[in-house]
């Protein structure tokens, strides 16, 4: 069982590694616009008009793009000009609709904010990345867990990477022992059933980056889950300053040791 986990998380590394260095993984964005900042509708190193308008019906988002032959900007795949209006892409990347040669303009949305977010395939930080330091698998970092629903859905309101305080919804906890310990995390569901967590512990900032995010497996009808901190990832900011990750809700902060998973990104040569 030892040998089969320890091929199943090796496989899972491997995926990952291709996932973050891939075209339009974290390492591609090279800037994270909100247009509120904008007025005049244009937005660093980036062609057209992009302006919110409060006219929205129930089809159409509140984004509208004006661009020019010569702005180069392609819609749905084809060459663009004119105006459309656009809501937040909720795919990925490379399928975002406004593109730029390679790269893709993704439209988002924050607790009410719009922007747009630039991924370039040809990013330095791409260019430059050699990897990251992970643990190697260790059984005993893979541990069963237990969730516990809330009675409704909080939200707690904490600082993220780009200074700003936003709200962090969370569902429930994830109870589990470590060590003879007992740990729980305050966590999130995702769309998929899966938990989220985002924790510190007392590498953090000392041999592992300042926060890691954590993904365990849909739990059960009981609540059951696995928590394999093998498992445990840098988050995006680690890899580009223009995403705005949330820091760990209060009680996330760990005083233990959590030598495991991801831990910081290798060396890079600029």
């Amino acid at each position: 069982m030892t040998s089969d986990a320890a091929d199943a998380w090796k496989q899972w590394h491997e995926h990952r590694m291709e996932t973050v260095s891939g075209p339009y993984g974290p390492l591609a964005l090279t800037g994270t616009h909100w247009l509120e900042d904008y007025p005049d509708g244009h937005l660093p190193d980036i062609p057209g008009v992009w302006v919110l308008d409060g006219e929205v019906d129930a089809d159409a988002g509140p984004v509208v793009l004006t661009a020019r032959t010569a702005d180069g900007l392609t819609l749905d795949g084809e060459p663009f000009t004119g105006s459309v209006r656009l809501g937040a892409d909720t795919g990925p990347v490379g399928a975002a609709r406004v593109g730029l040669g390679d790269r893709r303009l993704v439209v988002l949305v924050r607790e009410g904010v719009w922007g747009v977010r630039d991924y370039d395939p040809g990013s330095a930080a791409r260019r430059a990345f050699r990897g990251v330091e992970v643990t190697p698998y260790r059984p005993r970092w893979a541990v069963p867990g237990r969730f516990t629903p809330y009675g409704a859905r909080r939200t707690v309101r904490v600082d993220t990477a780009d200074g700003v305080e936003r709200g962090l919804g969370l569902a429930g906890e994830l109870a589990f022992r470590l060590d003879g310990l007992e740990v729980t995390l305050q966590v999130a569901v995702q769309s998929d059933g899966k938990l989220w967590a985002v924790f510190a512990d007392s590498t953090s900032g000392d041999g592992s980056y300042r926060f890691r995010f954590l993904y365990p497996a849909a739990p059960d009808a009981e609540g059951r889950t696995t928590v394999d901190l093998n498992r445990a990832v840098l988050p995006p900011c680690a890899f580009a300053d223009h995403f705005i990750c949330p820091f760990p809700p209060p009680g996330n902060t760990l005083g233990l040791a959590i030598e495991a998973g991801e831990r910081i990104l290798r060396q890079t040569v600029r």
